[in-house]
């Protein structure tokens, strides 16, 4: 289940990658607002209460296979999600609605061959001392870094997550992740710009969000398994 720590290891991964520099945004979201989005053999998960939304920029480092080095400067590039929360009935995880990713082939790769929900947008992440400045597509965050502080019960359920779903071909897919527990800091958002509200159809966030920080962790991403849901039953 999601939390601060792993609930599996990814014994035999399909990709090793390192997610550097990511910064968490969340906002409370009524459920009604979520549900549209939530395919049939998935729940939306509340946690404190209510609904959440993550916009989740970051540079995805060191593509690669198990066994084989990465390839210099393809294998790095920025990437931006929009996300929620979701449970099978036995597992939860996070249902991407839209995601930004600057390497082409990537994109083209990941949408045919799981689904998921990849657009081609180039970018980039600048590091200045303790501020980001994230561009990727029409989306412009800025953010400055604080101290290093615990996950709280409730960031480490948002930020700890360790399975993704999408639904391929009638199919609904479960992919395993594991990494080491996120080292979390404190971050304040100075300016954020996007288009993704429009592109989704969401409404737009009126409150400021809730916003997390961290250097980076080494990934290693599961084979995809169907999902057998019980979230509808009673």
């Amino acid at each position: 289940m999601s939390g601060t720590e792993p609930d599996h290891h990814v014994r035999v991964p399909l990709n090793l990658q390192r997610w550097a520099d990511i910064t968490f945004l969340h906002w409370r979201y009524e459920p009604a607002a979520l549900e549209p989005f939530i395919p049939a053999g998935l729940r939306l998960q509340l946690h404190d209460g209510t609904a959440w939304l993550g916009l989740t920029p970051f540079t995805l480092a060191d593509l690669r296979l198990p066994g084989l080095p990465a390839v210099p400067r393809w294998s790095t590039f920025p990437e931006l999600n929009l996300r929620t929360y979701v449970t099978d009935g036995r597992h939860d995880g996070v249902l991407f609605l839209r995601i930004h990713c600057a390497r082409r082939s990537v994109t083209l790769g990941l949408r045919a061959g799981l689904g998921l929900p990849y657009v081609y947008r180039s970018g980039h992440v600048e590091l200045t001392g303790a501020t980001v400045r994230y561009a990727i597509g029409n989306t412009r965050a800025e953010v400055t870094v604080g101290a290093r502080i615990g996950a709280s019960p409730l960031a480490g359920r948002l930020t700890g997550r360790w399975n993704a779903y999408s639904r391929h071909l009638g199919t609904l897919l479960r992919v395993p992740i594991s990494h080491p527990p996120w080292p979390l800091h404190d971050a304040r958002l100075l300016s954020l710009h996007t288009d993704l509200w429009n592109a989704t159809g969401l409404p737009e966030p009126q409150d400021e969000p809730w916003v997390h920080h961290s250097p980076g962790v080494p990934v290693r991403i599961g084979a995809p398994r169907r999902v057998r849901s019980t979230a509808t039953e009673p």
